[in-house]
């Protein structure tokens, strides 16, 4: 399987972010790409794809707010990375907000993915990596891991939070259906509901997602992934969440792989794309189900199976010494 990177995606380095009512290191650093190369080998080239295929995805005002929010931070006088404090809890209304600290809250629904100097840059380019990744996939390739850095399935239309920027495998779903590659289905596989993901698709009744994820009763993002969320309008039917308790091993886990992966045959996928969470490992800093390493070729090998080409884009997973050896185990699988 190729690997597909682009060395601008380690440019984003936020110093910190709130969490648990305290400030503490940013745990989505450039070492977990790092971690990653030296297990899994060299990576392919990245090819600029443009922005219109992220504009199909993305709200253009959001797009234009996120290359220019570090810059305008700034220039309000501000040190550091750019981080909202207020947040708007009722209607989201579009307002003709000027002044930074207001705009952030209004594109943010946590304190805990800054802005630096680099994040657009790293997330356009690991937007591109996902559409390389694809393209390969659309010339004949079986399966493809694009290693995306910063993550994106916590990032709505016009929404950033959960680490993410901009909807990796959500521009790479739609994309592919564009390319007639579909019907397409989208299945999470990291620890934490793709909130993001499950919006920008939840009325669409051509992009099928699945999620397996730690319940949100007791877990990030709390307010999205209950089993109750089905889609709505023509989307109903589309939308399959999967939660399950802290404390899953492979043996609870397995049952419910197969479950999400029998209603993605049944709903009649084509493509499947895999955003994939090594966040799932027992001993990852920020999260509580314990799949261990071998368990990640399991979980490769029981989506290989399936026989659809798969786009593995890469989202979370913080145990960084171990997330190399996490991810090959799960690639490996696919040869």
């Amino acid at each position: 399987m190729k690997i597909f990177h682009d060395d601008r995606q380690a440019g984003h380095a936020p110093a910190r972010e709130l969490h648990n009512g305290e400030w503490a290191t940013y745990a989505e650093t450039p070492d977990r790409l790092r971690s990653i190369l030296e297990c899994c080998g060299d990576a392919q080239p990245v090819r600029d794809f443009g922005i219109n295929p992220i504009l199909a995805v993305h709200d253009a005002d959001y797009v234009a707010f996120l290359r220019e929010a570090h810059a305008n931070w700034r220039a309000a006088g501000r040190a550091g990375d750019a981080i909202g404090y207020a947040f708007p809890v009722r209607g989201r209304r579009k307002l003709p907000l000027k002044r930074i600290d207001a705009v952030l809250g209004a594109y943010a629904f946590d304190a805990a993915t800054p802005v630096a100097e680099s994040t657009w840059d790293a997330a356009y380019w690991s937007a591109q990596c996902a559409l390389t990744a694809l393209e390969d996939i659309a010339a004949g390739a079986r399966h493809a891991f694009a290693l995306c850095r910063p993550p994106g399935h916590h990032a709505g239309a016009d929404y950033l939070g959960g680490y993410c920027y901009l909807n990796n495998a959500a521009i790479a779903a739609r994309r592919a259906d564009a390319l007639g590659l579909g019907p397409v289905a989208v299945l999470d596989v990291d620890y934490h509901h793709g909130n993001g993901t499950q919006d920008i698709f939840l009325r669409d009744p051509t992009i099928f997602y699945a999620s397996i994820h730690a319940d949100p009763a007791t877990d990030y993002p709390f307010y999205w992934g209950y089993s109750d969320e089905r889609g709505e309008g023509e989307g109903t039917g589309s939308t399959l969440n999967l939660p399950l308790p802290r404390g899953t091993v492979w043996t609870d886990y397995s049952p419910t792989l197969n479950a999400a992966l029998e209603a993605i045959i049944q709903w009649g996928a084509k493509m499947l794309v895999v955003s994939f969470g090594a966040d799932t490992f027992a001993r990852d800093p920020i999260s509580h189900f314990l799949l261990e390493r071998d368990d990640f070729a399991r979980l490769g090998a029981t989506i290989a199976e399936r026989g659809l080409p798969t786009l593995v884009v890469m989202e979370g997973g913080y145990a960084v010494a171990e997330l190399g050896s996490n991810v090959a185990s799960f690639l490996s699988a696919f040869e």
